[in-house]
């Protein structure tokens, strides 16, 4: 099984990296759309088919298929978590912009007042 978490570990870390540098863009959007989807399928396909979840995971070293699956959630809640927290924090950048903007806008009408 340490080849599998050797793997995965890489495959976090890959996909962590891709989605930080091109957040925001539409590829990035459409790939977690894509996973997203990908992982329901899967998900409902392991409710059907336990044994033939079992048999993945035996192939890839891991004892039980409920085993894979788990490690699948935990990753999947990790790139979610991360995902959300990038989110979050542009958006409060950009709130901080605006915020800027409007200060500065109001601070530009008080001096220059145009009523008489």
């Amino acid at each position: 099984m340490i080849w599998f978490q050797i793997l995965a570990v890489i495959g976090i870390l890959a996909l962590v990296g891709f989605f930080i540098a091109n957040r925001g863009t539409a590829r990035a959007s459409a790939g977690v759309k894509l996973l997203f989807v990908a992982f329901i399928v899967f998900g409902a396909y392991a409710m059907f088919r336990q044994d033939d979840v079992t048999w993945v995971a035996n192939k890839l070293g891991i004892q039980r298929g409920l085993d894979l699956v788990l490690f699948l959630l935990v990753i999947a809640f990790a790139f979610t978590t991360v995902s959300t927290y990038l989110r979050f924090r542009e958006l409060e950048i950009r709130y901080a912009r605006l915020a800027r903007a409007i200060a500065l806008q109001n601070a530009k009408s008080e001096n220059h007042p145009t009523d008489p």
